[in-house]
């Protein structure tokens, strides 16, 4: 019976360290309510789990908040996919869900974690802007393709000039000194970029759908 049981307890230990549950607790909390006010020894305590095993999988907290937006990243584009999959060549159902997609992703958000970005993590957010630049470029520039095909999105500007007008927009706006100075979160940030950037590329016939 002992034998079983020190087996369970190692199990279970071992499943309790698990780099994604340690991924999984650390997002809700620096998402709300940034990183800067939790310590890792608080997460280790939240989770049930040594320090020691904590830094095994994540030696700092930066490496930690890389492993979260990872994590943010991975499942932003997941369903970015699922998408462009669910509605192939259906222009405006596509661009209906991509943009609900983004704000639901974008309200996970809050201010603290933008004024933590700003003040402790700017070297980690040139890494958020490369992969948000690749994530427009990549599924927004095959929209505006498609629509330009289907009639919605005007053809007389190169779908590529568009893409690069969004990203020099976003690249401007959607950083966390500015968003701070705007007092905005990046949720209302981006979606009034797109409605900017929509208004003009839209055909009348796209406006419509």
């Amino acid at each position: 019976m002992m034998k079983r049981a020190t087996k369970s307890r190692a199990r279970s230990r071992q499943s309790d360290s698990n780099p994604q549950r340690i991924v999984d607790a650390a997002r809700a909390h620096f998402f709300s309510h940034g990183f800067r006010s939790v310590t890792m020894d608080d997460l280790a305590d939240e989770l049930g789990i040594s320090k020691k095993t904590l830094y095994a999988h994540f030696p700092g907290k930066i490496e930690l908040l890389e492993a979260v937006l990872a994590d943010k990243f991975a499942g932003v584009e997941a369903k970015l996919k699922e998408v462009t999959r669910a509605h192939p060549r259906d222009f405006p159902a596509t661009l209906h869900e991509l943009l609900a997609g983004t704000q639901r992703e974008l309200d996970e958000i809050k201010p603290p974690f933008v004024r933590d970005m700003r003040q402790k993590a700017p070297q980690v957010f040139k890494v958020i802007e490369r992969r948000r630049a690749a994530l427009i470029e990549r599924y927004f520039g095959k929209l505006f393709t498609e629509g330009q095909r289907a009639g919605m999105v005007r053809k007389d500007i190169p779908a590529k000039l568009i893409i690069e007008i969004l990203l020099a927009i976003v690249q401007a706006i959607m950083n966390p000194s500015k968003m701070e100075e705007l007092a905005m979160m990046p949720k209302e940030g981006f979606s009034g970029i797109l409605k900017i950037v929509l208004e003009g590329a839209l055909t009348e016939k796209g406006r419509k759908a």
